[in-house]
């Protein structure tokens, strides 16, 4: 079963400011919550751009898991979209959308994803994974609201 999940956040800087926070890899570290445990492990050669592979290492539960991903798409200061090829989905792509909204940033995630062991996945997305990326993604729009907030931010 493939499961679907939208999340918006309005960040009070422009979508070129906004979209460049995110070509540097390093930063997905500040807006990742702490308790997953991210470890980056190794990141194409920048700038990033359509092809650019990340791969590292987050804590989910009690497992330390690998994840790798590729940008297939890569738009400034539009869109891009990451695709996990290895990690915990059976499938995974997330496409985040910068929309200029009055001088801010209208930020868009949309995820769509599918979990591996049948049933099993089923209930686990029913019980915990669900709810965890609620979480997480709203920690990241809290996070990215907070840091275009301050006004010594550097991209």
């Amino acid at each position: 079963m493939t499961y679907s999940f939208e999340r918006t956040a309005l960040i009070p800087a422009p979508p070129e400011e906004v979209f460049a926070f995110f070509a540097e890899p390093d930063n997905l570290a500040l807006i990742t919550p702490k308790s997953m445990r991210l470890r980056k492990v190794r990141f194409d050669e920048p700038p990033v751009r359509a092809g650019f592979r990340v791969e590292y290492t987050i804590r989910w539960l009690f497992l330390r898991l690998t994840w790798v991903e590729v940008l297939p798409e890569w738009q400034p200061p539009e869109r891009f979209v990451d695709v996990q090829v290895r990690g915990p989905y059976k499938s995974f792509r997330h496409e985040h959308l910068f929309e200029e909204r009055e001088g801010e940033t209208m930020m868009r995630d949309v995820v769509q994803y599918e979990l591996p062991f049948g049933i099993l996945g089923s209930i686990a997305h029913r019980l915990i994974v669900a709810r965890q990326l609620k979480r997480i993604f709203d920690y990241r729009a809290r996070r990215i609201r907070e840091i275009f907030a301050r006004a010594d931010v550097t991209v």
